[in-house]
């Protein structure tokens, strides 16, 4: 059943010195061992994915040994986890590891938008060209379910069928990190056709802590060390989740999800965050993450000069005047 239960506030929006509107949201940290160590709202809150999942639908990848089968690396796995901006090094290498498969760009149908890295939609629009699919922020997911098919000899033609045998693989994988048994997860369709997953808000904090705590030269072991070894390749320059990877090299795995989803890894302290904006307002996710890591001590001292544009966002008027802040406004409880 839902939550009946209204979710506390975030953050808030001022305008001047009033606040004007406000982000909800709720709150899960786990342990690898199931423990939930600190929660804001409901941590049973059925909370759908999306994005949070690549990593786990990459972890299909390297255990069912199409992995090693191409000689995939680090670079390979980090960028079927992450959210692309598009970027030339990121199409570079799609396109590279479709060669590898004996595919090409037709096969992904994950469809086409601009690169979320505006400068590169600028180049794209000034050269005259048009964004492929290998400019979509889910390519590298895409390319990870064919580089199954092809590896299995399974068709490529239907590979985001739900029946399809890459995604029962991929849904078995997903519901083992995240503790839920497949019968418990409600299945839907993601913004890039792909299934993707409901499970409790709880249950994706643990599966992002089994991540911190995975045994080097394990499977998750394997997947976090390339995570944490190329963190553009999670998403891209000027976004948060690479810009706090580099930040904090080694220490942490952060990703976005759509509709206000976000969850990260800390590796030395061996926990998992998972929280969801309840109106899906993303530009509430990055002070949230910086209050997160802040309360949870995870924050260097002094903090990085390259996070403090995340810490509280301004608000700016068409004339580029700052009218306001976005602003965390929760306390974390055990």
């Amino acid at each position: 059943m839902p939550s009946q239960t209204t979710p506390p506030v975030l953050i808030e929006v001022t305008r001047g010195a009033r606040v004007e509107s406000c982000h909800r949201g709720q709150i899960a940290v786990m342990d690898a061992a199931g423990s939930l160590r600190h929660h804001l709202g409901d941590p049973e809150a059925q909370v759908c994915l999306r994005s949070l999942a690549k990593p786990f639908q990459a972890l299909a990848v390297l255990a069912s040994g199409a992995a090693p089968a191409f000689g995939f690396g680090a670079p390979e796995l980090a960028l079927f986890s992450g959210s692309l901006s598009g970027q030339d090094f990121q199409v570079e290498l799609a396109t590279q590891i479709l060669t590898r498969l004996g595919l090409t760009p037709d096969a992904l149908q994950c469809g086409v938008h601009p690169p979320l890295h505006r400068p590169t939609a600028q180049t794209l629009t000034k050269a005259g060209l048009k964004p492929t699919p290998l400019h979509n922020t889910c390519a590298g997911k895409h390319i990870a379910m064919l580089a199954l098919c092809v590896h299995h000899g399974w068709p490529v033609d239907n590979y985001l069928d739900q029946e399809h045998p890459a995604q029962v693989l991929i849904l078995r994988t997903v519901a083992r990190m995240v503790g839920v048994p497949p019968p418990q997860i409600t299945v839907a369709v993601d913004g890039c056709g792909a299934p993707v997953f409901y499970v409790p808000l709880k249950n994706i904090a643990l599966g992002y802590a089994r991540l911190a705590a995975a045994q080097p030269g394990s499977p998750a072991g394997t997947l976090l060390a390339a995570i944490l070894g190329h963190p553009r390749h999670i998403a891209g320059d000027g976004r948060l989740e690479t810009a706090v990877m580099e930040a904090m090299p080694g220490r942490i795995f952060a990703k976005s999800g759509a509709e206000g989803g976000f969850a990260f890894s800390l590796t030395e302290a061996g926990l998992g965050v998972a929280f969801k904006i309840d109106d899906g307002g993303q530009r509430a996710l990055n002070p949230t993450v910086l209050a997160l890591l802040e309360q949870l001590g995870a924050l260097p001292e002094p903090a990085p000069k390259t996070l403090a544009p995340f810490r509280e966002p301004p608000i700016l008027n068409h004339r580029r005047d700052e009218v306001g802040r976005l602003r965390p406004a929760f306390r974390l409880t055990s």
